[in-house]
């Protein structure tokens, strides 16, 4: 029997335990690493600052809220923005610096570089967007658990087909990371709608984003071929 069958509310709609925060801190800490392996001339300089300052903050989310998003973490919260506003900065950075040195012919003639550093801004803008679902969908991690907002901002699957999950289903970062990756590759929804004006637009920025890069870093690399 499903928690619809029984009355009672499903996950996402009432007080839970919290979803994990170590995929997210897994996941930034990765895309630091990105961000120290790409070229000099396609990140801030110096080329130290943001990483650096992205590492920290992340140390300090880890340390102020090892374990589940829930209760009151009011610093936790001003943190993980802080952290997620840092990593999309470098990340905007690199990708403008991209599409500008590619405009300009100055990005090379080697099209394995040039693709290889191409994937690493593509890649880091999905898990940039993915954070961003995460932190603001119903009023982030914490407000979720706590189950306040009647209404979702993002649509998933199991909202409306509740038999099509476990009774305590809600969503976890994977499912934020999921929504960004297919929006990336199909620049559009696929199976999670956006309801709320803030989802439908940075879901539409995203794609913008994604099209930009794939299009222009594929043109490039196939012009170099030639």
């Amino acid at each position: 029997m499903t928690s619809h069958d029984s009355g009672e509310p499903p996950a996402w709609r009432r007080a839970t335990a919290g979803a994990q925060r170590w995929p997210a801190a897994v996941t930034i800490a990765a895309v630091i690493g990105v961000q120290v392996l790409l070229p000099d001339r396609l990140v801030i300089q110096p080329s130290w600052l943001l990483p650096g300052l992205s590492a920290l903050l992340l140390l300090t989310l880890v340390a102020l809220g090892p374990g589940r998003a829930a209760g009151d973490h009011r610093h936790a919260r001003k943190v993980a923005l802080s952290l997620l506003l840092v990593v999309s900065a470098g990340n905007a950075g690199s990708a403008v610096l991209l599409v500008g040195h590619i405009l300009n012919g100055s990005i090379g003639d080697q099209a394995g570089p040039l693709l290889a550093a191409g994937a690493g801004v593509y890649l880091t803008n999905v898990v940039v967007f993915s954070l961003w679902y995460w932190e603001f969908d119903r009023g982030g991690p914490a407000a979720r658990a706590a189950g306040t907002q009647e209404y979702p901002d993002l649509l998933f699957p199991q909202m409306t087909s509740p038999g099509l999950a476990p009774r305590d289903w809600e969503p976890a970062y994977v499912d934020y990371l999921y929504l960004a990756f297919t929006n990336a590759t199909a620049f559009s929804p696929t199976d999670v709608l956006p309801l709320k004006p803030w989802a439908k637009l940075t879901m539409l920025a995203q794609s913008v984003v994604s099209l930009v890069l794939v299009v222009l870093v594929v043109a490039r690399a196939v012009n170099i071929l030639h």
